[in-house]
């Protein structure tokens, strides 16, 4: 192995893909190739296609370094894949990487942990189709409301980067809000909408970075603030109590751990009025792109994004000792 390389096998720097968050997964994978190329390792681009297995094997890639985010590159499915493979891989293994992806699920877990979430429904696109079919909305408010407030945050169970989101203020836009839901699964979360500030806690690891708030100039942190330069306001760190900030950094490490995730992490959180920090959902795949939020933390307590892409590769090759399935 070359002195200062974590090593020298070929490094695949997978991206694309078909998800919803494609574009966002290929500015995340050039900024992670052009860093591994100015660092002198050897590695390859690769846009994740149903013929990733041929090309990771054409390319030569020993080691994947995951720039994916959403769909199958996320939820499980490419994690599964190279563990069958041998291939060592950054992030989280596939039983952690399947549930956090899962906002049901995660959030089953978290309340079985003691960790505070936003009360939560979840509703299947048949629950719709059968209670809508009389196109009587007053039904679909009836049976499938929430038994919490207004506003409500319909999202779907399985997507990133606030896709296919709506917040609902009246109860007759529930509907319409499940309809765009359903539009990427079958499966939709209602959720009780925190009013408070947003707070994301970046981990590496088995260590917490740091936080940063974000304040959007729309009505929410969605898509287009997270991705359009000058829409969003960081502020590093959260400007919030010292001991609501401590709280929401304990709360993000142990939902890090109650989902067994690995590598780098990103939990959300939103902090009500009364300091209680509510868990949104954990990033096992964190975006490394020039607005994402990951490579700000590290960057506000000395790390560059070179010595984060490296962090996130030397974790990779200790977390292939064992078993990420475990």
């Amino acid at each position: 192995m070359t002195k200062g390389l974590i090593t020298t096998k070929r490094i695949g720097v997978l991206m694309g893909g078909e998800s919803s968050e494609r574009d966002i997964s290929i500015r995340s994978g050039l900024a992670v190739y052009q860093t591994l190329q100015e660092l002198g390792y050897n590695s390859v681009l690769i846009d994740v296609s149903k013929d990733v297995v041929n090309v990771l094997k054409k390319e030569k890639a020993r080691v994947a370094f995951l720039a994916l985010h959403g769909g199958i590159g996320e939820n499980g499915a490419m994690q599964g894949m190279l563990e069958v493979l041998g291939i060592p891989y950054t992030g989280s293994g596939v039983l952690a990487s399947a549930l956090a992806m899962d906002k049901e699920a995660s959030k089953k877990i978290f309340l079985y942990h003691g960790l505070p979430v936003p009360p939560f429904k979840a509703v299947t696109s048949n629950e719709l189709r059968v209670t809508s079919k009389n196109k009587d909305s007053s039904l679909v408010t009836r049976n499938l409301s929430p038994i919490f407030d207004l506003p409500w945050v319909v999202k779907p169970v399985g997507e990133g980067s606030s896709v296919g989101i709506n917040i609902v203020k009246e109860e007759n836009g529930l509907a319409s809000a499940l309809e765009k839901a359903f539009q990427f699964g079958k499966k939709a979360i209602i959720e009780k909408f925190i009013n408070g500030r947003e707070v994301h806690i970046g981990m590496l690891g088995s260590r917490v970075l740091g936080g940063v708030e974000v304040r959007p100039s729309l009505e929410f942190y969605n898509y287009e603030a997270k991705y359009t330069s000058g829409l969003t306001e960081y502020i590093i760190p959260p400007q919030i109590d010292s001991e609501v900030y401590d709280k929401a950094k304990e709360s993000a490490f142990n939902a890090h751990t109650a989902i067994g995730c690995s590598g780098a992490t990103r939990v959300d959180l939103k902090i009500d009025e009364s300091g209680i920090p509510y868990i949104l959902e954990v990033n096992t795949l964190p975006g490394m792109t020039g607005t994402s939020l990951l490579p700000k933390i590290a960057q506000s307590v000395g790390m560059s994004f070179k010595d984060l892409v490296e962090e996130i590769l030397r974790l990779a090759f200790k977390e292939s000792e064992g078993s990420k399935t475990k």
